[in-house]
């Protein structure tokens, strides 16, 4: 069977399953090949945007004495018919539609329109009560067509380097907001018919039910084109039951292997010192504490690539695994199915690993199975969830109650937050004395070397964020700000019980006298230096 017959065999396949559609759908089915590339065209009836965006094709001009026709397909939305019904059935004519299949719209919409790429307007960010940018972004998406929208939001919010989108239901439209440096911005208002679309695309790429009436998980991974260059974007995908329809959010990991670097995290000379002197060490328990969205996921990612060598074995179990490694054995714990990351522990020290990454120690099982493998010649590295470091030890301790195994495991607590990064065109003021009073108390027992040279603390300037075109909220990015707490003789003394009073004032007023600055006094410190402004150390810290 040569080309032309295998063509034609699959336009057969299509064109009989067209006409099975249509006796499901009530809509009267019409093969279109005798015709197709000679009959007249209707110009003038309908717009090309509406024709690509709604897969519809006019047939024939009504009158008085005819009706007005139209061709459509299985994935014209019902309300571009019940529009067309209302707009038509005037002066005594009416509208008909007749069902086609796709290769039959694709051969009429290339005669109304040849061949050119669509090209959409980029998404904006609307600035707070910026209702015209909303309005003409919620247009813009209004106006994708339905094939292409959903890509597009994706790619959009990749090239905005948004970290999240997130789909909601409101009463009479969809809200689209996406999460561009930490903070939450509407994004558009589109109709709901665009909701059938969305979650159409998630049922098929995600596998997640379009009808179920529990909170689901899903993933997916979508490659992005731009300026010539491609990266691999994998999605993380949440949805839950709300009172208009199954609301959804879309977690956006931009996987770029080279980006998993702790060179590229921002940290200064003594971060990263104590951080290797750590991990260099064949044994040992690693803590990541920070809420979520702090960016534990790639720091903890940062160190597994930078121990990523031949002569060790690396395997990790991740729920869900956000980015996928050459090299590391990764296993994937579903936990809504009832696996846990304690049995998994327990099956992977099997294969005798040298580095452990345990996703998240959520229970007892998880910590003491963790404990024990980090001192029987493993490291181990994982995230608990904590406010502070200091805090991770009155949980923990909370968690598997006074344990002196736990104290000589223990080598290095870091806990850390996202904050916005200043853009370059930031303007330098004198803060009141107020802030300066509070800046002095914070900063209060920090060794100078640790401040920022020439810091005076009777005279110093803070900055602020400048708007413009290139930054319209006055911030580019994000940095870390990090806590690191070196288990030292006296934090131990804790966890063994020596000391009666445990609680995360008492740990971190110990660690301090031992060295450790605080995250708020390391925002401040960045803040002193430019990084960042004030008030969003107070937002994040």
């Amino acid at each position: 069977m040569n080309e032309d017959e295998i063509q034609l065999r699959r336009r057969e396949n299509e064109e009989q399953a067209t006409a099975s559609r249509a006796r499901i759908l009530g809509l009267p089915y019409l093969d279109t090949r005798k015709f197709e590339d000679t009959i007249p065209l209707v110009p003038n009836l309908l717009d090309k945007t509406q024709m690509h965006k709604d897969y519809v094709i006019p047939l024939q001009k009504g009158n008085s004495e005819d009706p007005y026709q139209f061709m459509v397909t299985s994935q014209t939305p019902r309300s571009c018919l019940d529009k067309l019904r209302e707009e038509y059935n005037t002066n005594g004519s009416h509208a008909e539609f007749y069902l086609i299949s796709g290769s039959a719209y694709k051969k009429f919409i290339l005669r109304y329109d040849p061949p050119r790429e669509v090209k959409y307007e980029d998404i904006r960010i609307a600035k707070e009560g910026d209702s015209e940018t909303i309005a003409e972004v919620s247009k813009i998406l209004n106006s994708v067509g339905t094939d292409k929208v959903f890509d597009f939001l994706l790619d959009q919010a990749d090239k905005l380097q948004a970290s999240d989108i997130h789909i909601e239901n409101l009463r009479d439209t969809i809200r689209i907001r996406m999460r561009v440096d930490g903070i939450l911005h509407p994004v558009a208002n589109i109709d709901r018919d665009r909701y059938r679309i969305f979650m159409g695309e998630l049922s098929s790429r995600a596998n997640i039910s379009t009808a179920s009436k529990e909170p689901q998980s899903g993933h997916m991974q979508k490659d992005v084109y731009i300026n010539g260059a491609s990266h691999l974007l994998n999605i993380r995908v949440e949805t839950v039951p709300t009172m208009y329809g199954q609301d959804a959010v879309l977690r956006l990991f931009n996987f770029d292997e080279s980006l998993l670097n702790l060179d590229l995290l921002g940290l200064t000379d003594d971060e990263r010192a104590e951080i290797n002197e750590v991990v260099s060490h064949p044994r040992g328990l690693v803590l990541m504490v920070g809420p979520t969205g702090s960016g534990k996921s790639t720091t903890l990612y940062s160190i597994i690539n930078a121990l990523n060598t031949t002569d060790r074995k690396i395997i990790t179990l991740e729920d869900p695994i956000e980015y996928g490694i050459p090299g590391i054995s990764q296993i994937p714990i579903n936990t809504t199915e009832g696996q846990s990351f304690g049995e998994g522990l327990r099956s992977v020290l099997r294969l005798d690993p040298d580095v452990v990454m345990v996703g998240e120690i959520r229970d007892a099982d998880t910590a003491r199975t963790a404990i024990q493998a980090s001192i029987t010649g493993h490291l181990v590295l994982s995230s608990f969830h904590a406010n502070s470091t200091s805090a991770a030890f009155s949980r923990m301790i909370d968690l598997i109650g006074v344990n002196p195994i736990f104290s000589s495991s223990i080598r290095l607590v870091m806990a850390q937050r996202l904050v916005r990064k200043l853009a370059d065109n930031k303007e330098e003021y004198t803060p009141d004395e107020a802030t300066k009073n509070y800046i002095r108390e914070v900063l209060q027992g920090v060794p100078a070397e640790k401040l920022p040279e020439g810091f005076n603390p009777d005279d110093f300037k803070l900055y602020r964020p400048v708007i413009s075109d290139k930054y319209p909220f006055g911030y580019s990015g994000r940095t870390v700000i990090m806590e690191q707490l070196l288990v030292s003789e006296d934090i131990q003394a804790y966890i063994r019980g020596d000391v009666k009073e445990i609680n995360t004032e008492a740990i971190e007023n110990t660690a301090k006298k031992n060295g450790l600055i605080t995250l708020e006094q390391k925002g401040i410190i960045a803040a002193l230096r430019g990084n960042t402004t004030l008030e969003e150390v107070s937002r994040v810290i």
